[in-house]
């Protein structure tokens, strides 16, 4: 979250419940330019009575650094923004316990050892490689330090084949979770710009798909074209891809017939071709409909199936803690 000298936020990290006290502190940080962490314990029956009386039953700790436009904070997140758009992980490291001069942010890539501290490099490297943040927690000759670790992976690249007036609100929440979109369609008239703000919108055959695009860089594709022999030829051009995600329009009836038609193709695809697309919502309209196949693609990029979903509406799973690596050097 970011909060300016103004008191204007950018982000929320509980919702509004802490956000007015978090403004205070900030202007603390911002005169002495020293970082500290903030801690929010609710979990006492009494928090109720004082301070920002969120009684959310939890505890959180929140590091609150100054972050002008030179420093190195500024410096990581700027960076890590544009490596993820040119497909590269990186790291965001958070030092929020530790001598005052060590607090902070910095970013870690694979290909640089800046971070001293072996397991504090063994953490970022398995945090980027699972893509969910870890804690670590070392110990050297300045004292005792903890870390929180957060990977920046590039955003999943969508890729919508059909521009039809149902297209458009799918490709807008795509968009509103500023994931790269690219809209394809052989209809002049339906692949227009103007309908797909912040999307590229290529025009061109199904059949030349791959010929006009790197197929490659995409995790979902959504066919709906409406057009049966482009649906096939858009199918039969993502068979040499690995895309984790193809969703097609319609029943598994239709699903099954356009297969079919791609013959021996079709064994490539088989296990990843997702139809009907989308999470069983009861979804009617354009807009409802993007959202079942929005969600379901969002969760499957998150690494979660139809199946921990629906569980989940029944069973109140408690939050697994993230990875916590201890380690001391001597």
């Amino acid at each position: 979250m970011l909060i300016e000298p103004d008191g204007r936020i950018t982000g929320l990290l509980s919702g509004g419940c802490l956000e007015r006290d978090l403004r205070e502190h900030a202007t603390a940080i911002l005169a002495s330019g020293v970082a500290r962490t903030v801690t929010y314990d609710m979990r006492a029956d009494n928090y109720l009575l004082f301070g920002t009386g969120a009684g959310c039953d939890g505890c959180v700790g929140i590091l609150l650094e100054r972050a002008l436009p030179d420093s190195r904070v500024a410096g990581a997140i700027t960076t890590a923004a544009t490596l993820s758009r040119a497909g590269i992980k990186t790291a965001m490291v958070m030092i929020h316990e530790g001598p005052a001069e060590h607090r902070g942010t910095r970013l870690w890539r694979a290909a640089e050892h800046e971070l001293a501290a072996p397991p504090l490099a063994l953490a970022c490297a398995s945090a980027i490689e699972a893509g969910s943040p870890e804690e670590v927690r070392w110990v050297d000759t300045s004292g005792a330090h903890a870390a929180w670790i957060q990977p920046v992976l590039p955003l999943p690249a969508m890729l919508i084949c059909g521009a039809g007036p149902d297209a458009e609100p799918l490709a807008a929440i795509f968009r509103s979770l500023h994931f790269p979109v690219t809209v394809v369609d052989h209809r002049p008239a339906y692949a227009n710009p103007a309908n797909f703000p912040g999307a590229d919108v290529v025009p061109g055959t199904a059949a030349s798909l791959a010929a006009r695009i790197d197929l490659r860089r995409f995790f979902a594709a959504v066919i709906m074209s409406h057009h049966f022999a482009s649906d096939v030829a858009y199918l039969r051009a993502l068979t040499a891809t690995d895309l984790d995600y193809i969703g097609v329009l319609g029943p598994a009836a239709r699903r099954a017939r356009l297969l079919a038609e791609l013959g021996g193709d079709a064994a490539a695809l088989e296990a990843r071709v997702r139809g009907p697309v989308g999470l069983d919502i009861g979804a009617v309209t354009p807009e409802a409909i993007a959202l079942a196949i929005g969600a379901d693609i969002y969760a499957a990029a998150a690494g979660r199936d139809r199946r921990t979903i629906m569980r989940s509406q029944d069973v109140h799973d408690p939050i697994k803690p993230a990875t916590l690596h201890e380690q001391a050097l001597t």
